[in-house]
């Protein structure tokens, strides 16, 4: 899951954060993806529109791992 897709969806960081049962600090934190022990939770607080998909976080992994990814570009 995307943070951008679900900033987008819940309208701002602080809803999100909400949403999430995260201080709004924790979410200017976060890389490009919702940390995955927050994902489930977006999934259903958006009733399913936002959606954890495990493939995203092993894809994303395994870019980082392999120098594709790194702190400046995720």
């Amino acid at each position: 899951m995307f943070k951008k897709d679900a900033v987008n969806f819940f309208g701002s960081k602080s809803k999100l954060a909400k949403a999430a049962g995260v201080a709004a600090s924790s979410v200017s934190v976060w890389g490009e993806l919702v940390p995955e022990k927050n994902a489930m939770r977006l999934q259903i607080a958006s009733g399913g529109a936002l959606r954890y998909d495990p493939q995203v976080y092993d894809k994303h992994a395994k870019a980082k791992r392999s120098g594709e990814l790194n702190d400046e570009n995720q």
